[in-house]
């Protein structure tokens, strides 16, 4: 397991005086971290979210060890990653998105002996390494291929890998779908959970997509000022940021009297009509279908057509919070 603990990071920016010449700027010191701890647990994704500034970048390149906390410690199965970074290095693995460090005149093959070379592994390694990964990623049709013949989602598939090729525990994945494709980006994911379930790696996802975030994570961190806002498995995110549930009613016949019972549902937060006819729309925090059911099966006059549940997504919580700004 990688444990954070009580990490801050302070950056130093200059700051501007008014005086010039002699006068040099001042030295502002900015915490872009503060006091954050997280777990990345083997076989599991982790979700890590925040807008833009939040911190993510930061966090993921202390992480990766590619930045020293200023305070707080980090370790990754026992070892100390600020005091060892080049044990630790052994043991992860850094994939971003787009079409980057890859070189497109190589074959897949010929990126990965090269990379693998990199971290010394020997000829008899690499070579059953590099098999058994293009066979993960199913890019073994294509291994002597150049990448520039590749398609988007071919190379993004070739990052992870990449990313693979020292037998990484632990992989932080930076916006590994960016600019693909809605079918690359859904065949990107699967790999990804692939990776978590059957490679046993323990995952550090960041994304633009909600969507994507709440279908792979298994527990997230919402950052905001470098500050851990909230955590919690994607369910829980939902119901601590009260994420509305939209229940839409269609009448064929509804009371006054029924509107009047409607109104007292407690948990009910705003009631409108729509523009199609006898149509309803109930905002509420919790699920409010089996009081509607009981006050219209208890009111005469009123015959419902149908009673249509819509669950709120991550994004629709986190929107609640980040006021319609998403990262």
């Amino acid at each position: 397991m990688i444990t954070m603990k009580n990490v801050s990071k302070n950056y130093y920016e200059k700051e501007n005086t008014g005086f010039k010449g002699l006068f040099s700027p001042r030295k502002k010191e900015k915490k872009v971290i503060k006091n954050i701890s997280l777990d990345i647990p083997e076989g599991q994704i982790i979700g890590l979210l925040g807008i833009n500034g939040a911190g993510k970048t930061t966090t993921i390149k202390m992480l990766a060890t590619l930045l020293e906390p200023t305070e707080g410690r980090i370790f990754l199965d026992n070892i100390d990653v600020i005091q060892k970074p080049f044990e630790a290095k052994r043991k992860i693995n850094l994939i971003s998105g787009g079409e980057r460090n890859l070189y497109w005149r190589l074959t897949a093959t010929e990126n990965l002996e090269y990379f693998g070379n990199l971290y010394g592994l020997s000829s008899n390694i690499l070579r059953e390494r590099i098999t058994n990964i293009l066979e993960i990623v199913d890019l073994t049709q294509a291994a002597n291929i150049p990448v520039e013949k590749y398609s988007k989602g071919m190379k993004q598939r070739l990052q992870i890998a990449r990313g693979l090729i020292n037998n990484p525990k632990y992989i932080f994945l930076d916006e590994p779908t960016l600019g693909l494709d809605v079918l690359i980006a859904k065949e990107l994911r699967y790999y990804i959970k692939k990776l978590a379930q059957s490679e046993n790696k323990g995952i550090l996802l960041t994304s633009h997509y909600m969507n994507e975030i709440e279908e792979l994570c298994d527990y997230v961190y919402v950052l905001e000022n470098g500050e851990i806002h909230s955590q919690g498995t994607p369910k829980d995110i939902k119901k601590n940021f009260n994420a509305a549930i939209k229940t839409i009613i269609t009448f064929e016949i509804y009371s006054n009297s029924f509107l009047e019972s409607l109104k007292n549902i407690t948990s009910y937060l705003s009631i409108t009509s729509t523009k199609k006819q006898n149509t309803f729309e109930i905002l509420s925090s919790n699920s409010i279908l089996k009081e509607l059911i009981q006050i219209a099966t208890a009111d005469e006059k009123t015959s419902i057509l149908s009673i249509d549940v819509i669950e709120p997504t991550l994004e629709d919580a986190l929107l609640s919070t980040w006021g319609g700004t998403n990262d």
